[in-house]
């Protein structure tokens, strides 16, 4: 046989599958033509951070990437849902009033790029002129005013789109105030009004114009206001008032007056402030650079205490907490979230989400004793603390949870002490884990709060098994399934539930109903697929519920048939059908159909006293079912072949059924 040639063919039959066969050094072909709102955080794909703006309209949140050279915006949750490249070095960013257009400042392009907010891509690119690094851009008067120049060139310029032509002025400070470019900043308040600040100069400076007519006319400055170093974030009150500041030191956030930059008193903080912005209704965010101390301290306007402080985890490897980055927070327009961005010792940074931020923290507890028997009284206890007083009066709400209130049962309320503590007196009558659910709704200037306390009452464990695990049946077998069923209290009902494998056929109960006096209870089913059954007893009030499975298997019908061949003889104990060489046999196979189903054809020679493969392949089964093989090319005489279908679970294409194998068919070829 070494050696032996021939040629190889290819023919198609009605619901045929191509298959390529190999007799010993012979090739034979095969084909056919069967079809084959808690707050929350999120990594940010991001590896540094310039600014973060938040669009109410849209619901978006936009954070510049200096470095990465992009604006990367996700939704109210944390989760990206775009991303705009090309904008080397932009840091700052300003949204339009109507929330259609966000501005931001590409220092390495040298120019502003409007965004389009809705489908945030990039939308228009207004050059700034060469060398000039805008960097902070601001909204007021008419115009897009931006901070650009590089170090010993600062100033401010203007981009005006008012007419058909955009127009970008530079060198609006006559005054050359600035050392590097100036951290922008205004307010609706203000209507004509910009403020600037020296980023990371010490001491700072700050300055106040009036751009109403298209120039910026300085109306106000000051050298080391506060006794202050290393600006970085600068935010104006929506009254038009004063302008708050985040610098290095001193370690408070530092309020001026627009009117004269005098000051107007400060937000005590940590050290190092780096971030503000100020929410429509007037709530301040006053971030800080800090590794063991709260970094995001909320502030009603004027207060000198926080009534909301954030403290960031640790999610790296350093000793010290996350920290918020530089210019990292930011209000959404209804006040209802702050967003703030954080990074680690490993530079991840996340985007920090908190809800209901102006809302005084509180802190509630609640204690229950670790066990307790049935049907005795026992005291659920707590305190109820936070930022700002309660008033009196306050109450919190009580809910049991347990096997006989699965959904929680009110039980009422207790009032809370002078000291912040209260106590709940009850009885829970049903046995295992029993939970109590302490509620305080919160209010206008308070968080809400929930606290839990778990008691583990007398549980007893019910005994339930199922037979027949782990056995293969033939198809289409009637089995009988029985589910045993221990010592209990009252309830002596159990649910039988079949789950046939397969996505189309969800589990479903078939049998319900009470144990008889042997505790056991019956079913008999029909198995056409590998199935798991699963016995549920759904406990009483001195036994805890139980479950039982038993997963058995169940084979595919298969058989399959040779065709064309002139006589058939008993042979070698076997049954061989006699084809002609120039005879191609035809081999059909018929299995449980599924959908994407395959079934495996196997073809083997026998050679030096043993079977020995000569080729496997996977083939996709037709309508119904079935398939339909032609051998086709130039087999050797007198050589003893066998072939076969079989399902293997899982290669088959799905895991509906166990490995079943077909009978061999017997074959050779004659001259």
């Amino acid at each position: 046989m070494r050696g032996f040639e021939t040629t190889v063919r290819i023919r198609t039959l009605p619901a045929a599958t191509a298959l390529a066969v190999l007799f010993s050094s012979a090739a034979l072909a095969v084909t056919s033509a069967a079809p084959a709102l808690a707050d929350s955080s999120a990594v940010l794909p991001i590896t540094s951070t310039g600014d973060v703006v938040v669009d109410g309209v849209h619901h978006r949140v936009f954070i510049s990437d200096p470095a990465g050279g992009k604006v990367v915006v996700t939704d109210y949750s944390g989760t990206v849902v775009g991303t705009v490249d090309s904008l080397p070095g932009v840091r700052g960013l300003e949204l339009s009033a109507d929330s259609n257009t966000l501005y931001a400042a590409v220092q390495k392009a040298d120019a502003i790029v409007a965004i389009d907010t809705a489908t945030a891509t990039e939308a228009h690119r207004y050059p700034t002129g060469d060398g000039t690094g805008p960097e902070y851009p601001a909204l007021t008067g008419g115009r897009l005013w931006f901070g650009y120049g590089a170090s010993g060139d600062g100033n401010i310029g203007s981009l005006d789109l008012s007419g058909a032509d955009p127009v970008v002025t530079l060198k609006q400070d006559t005054t050359r105030t600035w050392y590097s470019a100036p951290v922008l900043g205004s307010s609706a308040g203000a209507p004509g009004t910009l403020v600037a600040g020296a980023p990371g100069q010490s001491p700072a400076e700050l300055a106040v114009y009036d751009v109403s007519s298209g120039a910026a006319n300085r109306t106000a400055y000051v050298f080391d206001p506060g006794d202050s170093s290393n600006l970085t974030d600068l935010a104006v009150t929506p009254d038009g008032k004063d302008v708050v500041t985040a610098s290095g030191a001193p370690y408070k956030h530092e309020v001026f007056k627009l009117a004269d930059l005098s000051e107007d008193g400060s937000y005590p903080t940590n050290p190092y402030p780096n971030a503000v912005d100020i929410a429509p209704d007037g709530a301040v965010a006053a971030g800080t650079f800090s590794w063991y101390d709260p970094d995001v301290h909320v502030f009603v306007p004027g207060g000198s205490t926080p009534v909301r402080e954030y403290d960031f985890p640790n999610t790296g490897t350093s000793s010290g907490s996350d920290t918020l980055a530089a210019s990292g927070l930011a209000w959404a327009p209804d006040a209802s979230r702050l967003f703030a961005v954080s990074y680690n010792d490993s530079d991840v940074y996340s985007l920090r989400v908190l809800t209901d931020p102006a809302k005084a923290d509180t802190t509630l507890t609640a204690t229950v004793p670790a066990t307790a028997p049935r049907a005795k009284s026992l005291s659920v206890t707590g305190t109820l603390t936070s930022s700002a007083a309660l008033p009196a009066g306050t109450t919190v709400s009580v809910t049991r949870t347990d096997a006989e209130s699965p959904a929680g049962r009110t039980l009422g309320t207790a009032t809370v002490g002078a000291d912040g503590s209260y106590t709940f007196a009850d009885t829970p009558q049903a046995r295992g884990k029993v939970t109590y659910t302490v509620t305080y709704a919160g209010d206008a200037h308070h968080a809400g709060a929930t606290a839990t306390g778990t008691v583990n009452v007398s549980p007893s464990t019910a005994a339930l098994s199922l037979n027949n695990g782990g056995k293969v049946y033939a198809y289409d077998s009637a089995v009988k399934f029985t589910a045993h069923l221990g010592t209990t209290y009252k309830n002596r009902k159990v649910d039988l539930y079949a789950d046939p494998y397969g996505g189309d056929k969800p589990e479903k109960l078939v049998k319900s109903g009470t144990v008889d006096s042997s505790g056991n209870l019956s079913v008999t089913l029909t198995l056409t697929r590998d199935t798991k059954l699963t016995a549920k007893f759904a406990g009483d009030t001195r036994y805890t519920p139980a479950t039982a499975t038993s997963t058995v298997g169940t084979r595919v019908r298969v058989s399959s048939a040779l065709s064309g061949f002139y006589t058939s003889k008993k042979a070698w104990n076997q049954t061989y059908r006699y084809f002609r060489k120039s005879k191609d046999p035809v081999y059909d196979t018929t299995m449980t159909a599924y959908k994407g189903r395959k079934y495996r054809a196997e073809v083997e020679l026998y050679s030096q006293g043993a079977w020995r493969a000569t080729h496997s392949e996977y083939l996709a089964l037709g309508s119904g079912g079935k398939d339909t093989l032609e051998l086709t090319g130039t087999p050797p005489t007198n050589v003893r072949f066998r072939i076969r279908s079989s399902y293997v679970d899982t290669k088959s294409g799905d895991n509906v059924n166990s490995t079943t194998y077909g009978s061999w068919k017997y074959f050779l070829f004659t001259g």
